[in-house]
C-alpha cells in the first residue's frame, strides 16, 4: 500500500480529499553550527540558506537565495523536490511561514517575527516571553487560514531540527531515539547537545521547554495547530512527535502525524511518542532510476518540507504511486541533474 497508518487511525486524511491548505515553517536554530550535527547544505555556511532555498524551490522550481538546490555533500537532493512535485501535480494552495530565519527567502512569505534559535548546546534557546509572542501570533495566523480550508497541513524545515527534537521530548520525560538525516547517525554528538541542553530546563511547562532547548520553527507550528479550527496534518517526522506532545499539553487539537515510510522505518526515530496517530506514506524513491533518489531508501536525508504529508496528499487525491514517481524523476531530471 502506498500509505499506511503505523500507530493508530484517523479520518482526517478523508478530508484531504477535500480542501487542504499547505503552511511550509521554516527557521533557524545555532543549534545547526555544532560541527557534524547536521547534513542540510553542502557546507556549514550554508546551512543557514537550507530553509529559504526550500521554500524557493516549492514556488518556482529553482532556488534563489543559493545557486544550487540544497543536498547533502555529495549531492543528495533536499525532500523540496518531494514536495513540490506533489504541491505541482495537485494544486493544492501554500503559503511560506517565517519562523525565525536567518535569511528571507526572495519569495512572498508571512512573517511571525520570531527570533532565531541559539545553540542548546551552549545556552537556552529563547526567551520566554518571545516564545509566548510567536505562538500567539501564529494561533492568530492559524485561526484565519483553518477559514479556507477543511484541513491544514504544517510542514518544517530547519537545520538541526532533529536535535532540538531530541532535546524537547528529554524535557517532557521521554527517553527519545534521535533521529538523523544520515545513515551514520551522529548518535553520540546528539546526545551530548541533548544532556547539556535539558540541564538548562527548569520545569516541564511548554513554554519552559521551549525556551530551554526548542527552536523557533517549533513556536509557528505550535501556534498555527492551536489557533486552527479545522484538522491538522503534522507533515514531518520526529520534529513534529516533539511538537505533538507540547501541543497535546497546550491544548485540544485534531491531529494525525503524516511522515514518510523512511522515518518510520528508522530505528532511531520513535514515532511511538506520538500522542496523535500516525500515516507513513512511500514515495516509492528505491524504485528510481536515479541514484540520488534511491539514497533515501537507503537511509539519507528520509522527510523534511513537509515530503511525508504531500506525498499523502497525493496519494489521497488519486495520483497512483507510480505516476507520483515518474513525475518526481521529471523534476528531479530538471532541477537537479
Amino acid at each position: 500500500m502506498s500509505y499506511e497508518f503505523v500507530k493508530g487511525e484517523s479520518e482526517i486524511t478523508e478530508l484531504c480529499k477535500g480542501k487542504p491548505v499547505y503552511l511550509l515553517v521554516i527557521g533557524n536554530t545555532r543549534t545547526a553550527e555544532v560541527p557534524g550535527i547536521t547534513v542540510a547544505g553542502a557546507n556549514p555556511e550554508l546551512i543557514k540558506y537550507t530553509p529559504p532555498a526550500d521554500a524557493e524551490l516549492l514556488y518556482h522550481g529553482r532556488c534563489l537565495s543559493i545557486d544550487t538546490v540544497p543536498a547533502t555533500p555529495d549531492g543528495k537532493p533536499t525532500p523540496a523536490l518531494i514536495s513540490y512535485t506533489a504541491l505541482r501535480l495537485t494544486a493544492i494552495p501554500f503559503f511560506i511561514v517565517n519562523s525565525g530565519l536567518m535569511v528571507e527567502p526572495k519569495i512572498p512569505f508571512v512573517e511571525l517575527n520570531a527570533p532565531v534559535g541559539e545553540n542548546i548546546a551552549e545556552r537556552r534557546a529563547m526567551d520566554a516571553e518571545k516564545v509566548r509572542e510567536v505562538i500567539e501570533r501564529a494561533k492568530i495566523l492559524g485561526r484565519k487560514m483553518s477559514k479556507l480550508a477543511d484541513v491544514l497541513i504544517v510542514g518544517e524545515s530547519i537545520p538541526a531540527g532533529t536535535t532540538t527534537a531530541a532535546a524537547v521530548l528529554k524535557a517532557l520525560g521521554f527517553e527519545p531515539a534521535v533521529s538523523s538525516s544520515m545513515p551514520e547517525n551522529p548518535l553520540d554528538l546528539k546526545k551530548q547537545v541533548v544532556e547539556m541542553a535539558v540541564r538548562r530546563v527548569e520545569s516541564n511547562d511548554p513554554i519552559e521547554v521551549l525556551a530551554a532547548v526548542g527552536d523557533p520553527v517549533m513556536l509557528g507550528v505550535i501556534g498555527l495547530a492551536l489557533g486552527s479550527e479545522k484538522p491538522v496534518v503534522f507533515a514531518g517526522g520526529t520534529q513534529m512527535v516533539a511538537i505533538a506532545n507540547l501541543v497535546a499539553r497546550m491544548g485540544e487539537v485534531d491531529a494525525v502525524i503524516a511522515t514518510t515510510k523512511y522515518v518510520a522505518s528508522d530505528p532511531n526515530a520513535d514515532l511511538s511518542l506520538s500522542p496523535f496517530p500516525v500515516v507513513a506514506a512511500d514515495p516509492m524513491l528505491g524504485k528510481s532510476k536515479y541514484k540520488g533518489l534511491r539514497a533515501y531508501e537507503e537511509g539519507f536525508v528520509k522527510e523534511g518540507v513537509g515530503a511525508g504529508g504531500l506525498t499523502l496528499m497525493a496519494y489521497v487525491r488519486g495520483l497512483e504511486p507510480e505516476k507520483f514517481l515518474e513525475e518526481i524523476e521529471k523534476d528531479y531530471a530538471n532541477i537537479v541533474s
